[in-house]
């Protein structure tokens, strides 16, 4: 493997872990500084919509500027941004906080081309699920410390020592090599992006595919709390059950060609939103975390499959445009959950998974047959069509 691979794979690990120790747990540090269910909804929609905002100029330029520059920058904000959040103690400045944090999203796109410049003999699928993958393993382990430190040290505590990890990994990351930029041969210009029907055909299926995903997920460690009685330790213990299954489950099915992982991922989270609605314990509710992991892998698997859609110069910004849609459902999706939590805790899980139902029924139908160049294949597999 490419020892830059590699080492982004160390960086996506300690990151994983410094991030695992806050994620699940921001919805209850939220309620802790005064806010009640729909305002938690809307300031995650509110990241949601700071996620959305910053793809399509990242991707546009990474395709420009270098692929490394806009790496290091996101690393550098989500270091800072968790130290603001670590450090400040009203529910405004941490919002500021969160928000800058959730503006990091923009690494996305450039971390996508540079993941799939340097993939070598693997495909794009399979790097892209294996470099997510390492990510994934690092969650295992932060939410489980992170409930530990804090239901003994405050929850302050938690976001101190991610932003002391999140030190280790900005290190990692600057150790970088640079990739030079793709170009196209200006007297044969590939077909813009926005006139590449089978491209936005496409990203229209992605969108409600991750809205469908996405809508039963932000309120469900509220929901565990406050109506299944879990302390922050279990909850923790979940969320470390579920960076496992993302890790896992994106290695398995990054085995897969990226159409049909893509559409297991999606029946992965139906069976989660089945099993925190009507599970009983701690055994259904990790179960149901461990297949979450279908979310996280969805992700890659779309971007797979939108790279054989497309000419490698446009390969940034077309990622770019891809991550928009998916954080997309993180701006819409947390307000109508809020709402719904509001009516009746349950009722975010039956709807949910209605919307997955349908979202399910239209990959099938529509979503691109052809992937070639996107053929997941093992790591000791033959070279990929580029």
């Amino acid at each position: 493997m490419n020892p830059d691979l590699i080492l982004l794979a160390l960086s996506l690990f300690t990151w994983g872990i410094g991030e695992g120790m806050f994620f699940y747990f921001q919805p209850i540090y939220l309620a802790q500084l005064g806010a009640n269910p729909l305002m938690i909804g809307a300031i995650l929609g509110g990241a949601g919509l700071a996620m959305t905002l910053v793809h399509i100029p990242a991707g546009y330029l990474s395709d420009k500027i270098g692929r490394r520059p806009m790496m290091r920058a996101a690393w550098l904000v989500g270091m800072l941004s968790t130290w603001m959040m670590a450090l400040v103690r009203s529910l405004p400045f941490f919002v500021i906080g969160l928000i800058l944090y959730s503006l990091t999203a923009f690494v996305a796109s450039p971390l996508n081309s540079y993941v799939t410049a340097a993939r070598g003999k693997l495909s794009v699928g399979r790097a892209l699920t294996l470099i997510s993958a390492t990510f994934n393993l690092g969650v295992v382990l932060g939410p489980v410390a992170g409930g530990w430190l804090g239901d003994r040290f405050g929850m302050r505590t938690i976001f101190t020592m991610a932003g002391c990890i999140f030190i280790l990994s900005n290190i990692l990351i600057f150790f970088l090599r640079s990739q030079p930029r793709d170009d196209h041969d200006p007297d044969s210009p590939p077909v813009r992006l926005f006139a590449n029907w089978r491209y936005l055909g496409f990203l229209g299926i992605a969108f409600v595919v991750l809205f469908a995903l996405y809508l039963p997920q932000p309120l469900t460690p509220v929901f565990l709390k406050d109506s299944r009685g879990l302390s922050l330790s279990q909850i923790g213990i979940l969320g470390s059950i579920g960076g496992l299954g993302n890790a896992l489950i994106n290695l398995v099915l990054g085995h897969f060609d990226a159409r049909r992982g893509f559409l297991l991922g999606q029946i992965a989270v139906a069976a989660f939103t089945l099993l925190i609605w009507r599970g009983e314990g701690l055994l259904a509710f990790g179960l149901g975390y461990f297949l979450l992991g279908g979310y996280r892998a969805a992700r890659p698997l779309a971007a797979a499959q939108v790279r054989s859609l497309v000419h490698q110069a446009q390969m940034g910004l077309a990622y770019g445009l891809t991550e928009t849609i998916g954080a997309l459902p993180v701006v819409l999706a947390p307000p109508l959950a809020g709402y719904l939590y509001e009516r009746d805790p349950v009722m975010i899980y039956p709807f949910s998974l209605a919307v997955i139902a349908a979202a399910l029924i239209l990959s099938i139908a529509f979503a691109p047959r052809q992937t070639a160049g996107v053929q997941v294949q093992s790591i000791r597999g033959s070279p990929p069509i580029p």
